[in-house]
């Protein structure tokens, strides 16, 4: 291990994410971009929106697309949109980010934690039927990961009935069995934020959907509920895209399915050195994260000999959310997800990574294990 280490030390610090080596790759365009948007003054209800939102829903094969400010906003927003509200239960998984269950609440219905299939972190039908009562409306799977659940069971659960608004905010370009994240569900929502597959310089997010009525509901919700310019029918909220941000995404939407692709054949030489140590995933899957799964107690260790390395390393998520303070009056059993969060290590995944630097990464994993 000490040779592999002060190889590290002494010649390499790969990062997690290294945005500004991202950014510097296409910056005259960007710098274009903004510099047009700026000349326009064309900051709230720009060109560069409506554009942005055409080729967004084209990338995914959907009718259309609404931009808002973040992802958190549209799995709000599509949640309104498509009749989710008090009295509803929405089934969210435990293993995701808080904004899954936050978005529930704050649409004012209920949140119901269901545990994750022990392998993929996913929801399963097993998972869901067992919080499923009388009372559930909906249920919010979550591509964690960039690694997409299964539309088979999305397609079940509607044929159950049910609603399904995908979380798809680490699963930009993701497909199952050829078919684009948002195909199966009523609506899908993305973000934004920077460090994501397809990121702004800031807050942002979106909701496709094939139901132009979800779409022009999220429209009118995003921008306070308005009718007219001063008719308001309903309580909306603030939440648009702005023209900076559209232009950014615009441009980076150019290289998205590049940079995908490089994931991917990235995450093709994780696995073939890690093999079973990472959390699967099928034909399809973005990674957003490259996630490995470590033995009870070694996590914090391996985290913190890796960081000491040079090598950046995070935790997605140390807590399920049967774990946070915020959704106690939820509390649900979660044990799966709760020793995925004891057990989970992220790995550096950088579409401008090279071969030679994973390479790195896993004989460094490797040593300390």
């Amino acid at each position: 291990m000490s040779s592999t280490k002060s190889v590290v030390q002494s010649t390499h610090r790969i990062p997690f994410q290294d945005l500004g080596r991202l950014h510097a790759s296409i910056g005259d365009e960007l710098d274009d971009a903004i510099r047009d948007v700026v000349s326009r003054s064309a900051f709230v209800g720009a060109a560069s929106c409506s554009s942005f939102e055409r080729e967004f829903a084209d990338a995914h094969e959907a009718t259309g697309a609404a931009g808002c400010g973040s992802g958190t906003d549209a799995l709000v927003l599509a949640l309104r949109a498509v009749g989710i509200g008090p009295g509803d239960e929405v089934i969210v998984p435990a293993m995701t980010f808080v904004a899954s269950a936050e978005a529930v609440v704050i649409a004012g219905a209920t949140p119901v934690l269901a545990d994750v299939d022990p392998t993929t972190l996913l929801l399963s039908a097993e998972t869901v039927n067992a919080v499923r009562t009388e009372s559930t409306r909906a249920v919010m799977p979550v591509h964690l990961y960039g690694h997409v659940v299964p539309f088979d069971l999305i397609e079940n659960w509607r044929s159950q009935g049910l609603l399904v608004v995908e979380d798809a905010a680490q699963a930009h370009l993701g497909s199952w069995q050829g078919r684009m994240v948002g195909s199966a569900g009523h609506a899908a929502c993305f973000s934004f934020y920077p460090g994501k597959n397809l990121g702004a310089f800031g807050d942002g997010g979106a909701v496709i959907s094939d139901d132009s009525a979800v779409l022009a509901r999220v429209a009118t919700l995003r921008d306070h509920g308005r009718a007219s310019k001063y008719s308001h029918d309903e309580i909306g909220m603030c939440s648009r895209l702005d023209g900076i941000q559209a232009a950014v995404l615009s441009v980076k939407l150019r290289h998205l399915a590049a940079w995908t692709s490089r994931r991917q054949r990235l995450a093709e030489i994780y696995a073939d050195r890690l093999g079973s140590l990472l959390v699967p995933w099928e034909a399809g899957a973005v990674h957003h994260l490259l996630v490995a799964r470590l033995e009870a107690g070694a996590r914090d260790r391996v985290r913190e000999a890796m960081t000491n390395a040079g090598v950046g390393v995070g935790v997605h998520y140390p807590l399920a959310l049967s774990q946070q303070p915020s959704l106690a009056p939820w509390h649900n059993d979660a044990a799966g997800a709760e020793a995925a969060g004891a057990s989970v290590l992220s790995l550096p995944m950088d579409p401008l990574m090279t071969a030679a630097e994973v390479e790195i990464v896993c004989d460094l994993l490797q040593d300390l294990l």
